[in-house]
């Protein structure tokens, strides 16, 4: 049985994927709530962005963390299309689950079954993910935690849903996305501790690429997507700023003769 240590660098890793996963789920709750105000096409783009947003965000939680993932005696690799393969399908779990509450007329019935879905497919992107590592050695499961850690899924995602439909001010947003950024990262961790690897030595080279050279890259691409989305939001006026905006101009431009 290989040694396995889950934060490498410390409490550099665990911490900044926390971070990540509250980012995203931040900017994904500030996006549906901007979604529910609006209709038509604009409706739609916030919850793609919406979608892309969370779905980012815990993808780039993930692999922050599988930076700092390491086993004693063997090296790891990635399987590059199979990690990002895992990517697309955090981003369209999470853009079924959002898109369910964002047009479904039975919000609670979308609720349930959107939650049900996304968790399930947000612990498939992990198990995908985890997938794509190569080492020298076999991989295994804990049953047990495997359950808790889809289980933990499911819960976080239908609250992540029921956030976006019921949240709305910017500090119950704050916290309810502490609260999902804790969740998210306490799925993966849980499904990480079920991880059981026998190593095998072998002087073969490791197909993939190393966290260095693939994922490292990839995160810092999506955390600054993060970033600059959060920024075109946080400038982005608001359905009531509009609004208002035009009820002021009304009066000045009756008043031009």
């Amino acid at each position: 049985m290989g040694h396995l240590d889950h934060a490498t660098f410390g409490w550099l890793t665990p911490v900044l994927s926390y971070v990540m996963a509250c980012i995203g789920a931040a900017l994904g709750l500030r996006c549906t709530v901007r979604a529910l105000g609006a209709t038509g096409r604009s409706r739609r783009n916030w919850l793609l962005t919406a979608a892309s947003a969370i779905g980012t965000g815990i993808w780039t939680m993930h692999f922050v963390a599988m930076l700092g993932f390491g086993v004693g005696g063997t090296d790891i690799r990635y399987d590059v299309p199979l990690t990002i393969l895992s990517l697309l399908v955090a981003m369209l779990v999470v853009c079924g689950g959002v898109f369910a509450v964002g047009y479904s007329k039975d919000r609670t019935r979308a609720l349930l079954l959107g939650g049900l879905a996304t968790g399930v497919g947000v612990a498939s992107m992990h198990y995908l993910g985890m997938a794509a590592v190569r080492l020298h050695g076999h991989v295994g499961y804990d049953p047990p935690l495997v359950a808790l850690s889809v289980l933990i899924a499911v819960v976080a995602a239908t609250a992540a849903l029921w956030a976006g439909l019921n949240i709305k001010s910017p500090v119950a947003v704050t916290v309810a996305s502490l609260i999902m950024g804790a969740a998210v990262t306490s799925m993966h961790y849980t499904a990480m501790f079920a991880v059981r690897v026998h190593v095998v030595p072998s002087g073969q080279a490791l197909p993939g690429a190393t966290a260095m050279q693939f994922i490292f890259p990839l995160a810092v691409g999506l955390g600054s997507y993060l970033f600059l989305t959060s920024a075109f939001v946080a400038l982005s006026p608001t359905t009531g700023e509009r609004e208002a905006s035009a009820s002021a101009q009304r009066p000045v431009e009756s008043a031009v003769p």
